[in-house]
């Protein structure tokens, strides 16, 4: 499942972002791959130590908390602290498969990598190139959104950023273990959670089918969950 997850970041949040990133140290993409994905990138990124990238992490990580679309799709765990990237000049990433497995920086823990996460920070008309390509089992999807717009994806999945000629493109992106191991599960919940918020707007959250459907959806959380 692709989400276009809307209003991740404000536009004045977004402008203040790309302010502090505009003088930022980006040193090569590839430090952050093993030799396989450094064969097919070619960008710039922050350091995962870089004092800015943590700073700049914690306020989208505290956005997403307070997100309700976002948190019903992904029902997160954990997540590996935001990183940033920039491509530019020709610049782009091949075809790839994430990482099953990621070390969560500054401690001894780790996550599955069941989501990906690319927030935008470039709007579409200020470069040209850049989409995001994945590639899943109903075909192939080009993806660029408006700045502070966020795509919510499986990590399983095919992947590629296309080269940018014109302009540059400056997003953050991060992964999510998910409380719901299976995708089909968590699409499920997910479905079902819209739902039963766009029928209490309808009858209200007191209404009896509601409270039903609510208790169904907590015990298949609650049947599924990993923790």
């Amino acid at each position: 499942m692709l989400l276009h997850v809307p209003g991740i970041l404000t536009r004045d949040e977004v402008a203040g972002m790309r302010a502090a990133l505009a003088r930022a140290d980006w040193t090569d993409g590839r430090a952050t791959v093993g030799p396989q994905g450094a064969q097919v990138k070619n960008n710039r990124q922050l350091p995962e130590t870089s004092p800015l990238a943590q700073e700049l992490g914690r306020v989208i990580l505290d956005k997403l908390g307070r997100h309700p679309l976002w948190l019903s799709a992904a029902l997160p765990l954990r997540s590996v602290p935001p990183l940033f990237n920039r491509y530019e000049g020709g610049e782009h990433y091949g075809l790839h498969i994430d990482g099953s497995v990621r070390a969560v920086p500054g401690t001894n823990a780790s996550l599955r990598t069941d989501l990906s996460s690319t927030l935008f920070l470039s709007d579409p008309q200020d470069y040209d190139g850049g989409e995001l390509v994945v590639v899943d089992t109903y075909g192939t999807h080009e993806v660029k959104l408006p700045a502070g717009d966020l795509i919510l994806y499986p990590a399983a999945s095919l992947h590629r950023v296309s080269p940018v000629t014109r302009g540059e493109r400056i997003a953050s992106f991060f992964w999510v273990q998910s409380l719901v191991r299976d995708a089909g599960q968590r699409a499920l919940l997910f479905d079902m959670d819209v739902a039963i918020q766009t029928l209490a707007q309808e009858v209200g959250l007191g209404a009896p089918a509601i409270v039903s459907l609510t208790g169904s959806y907590q015990n298949l959380l609650r049947r599924w969950a990993e923790l």
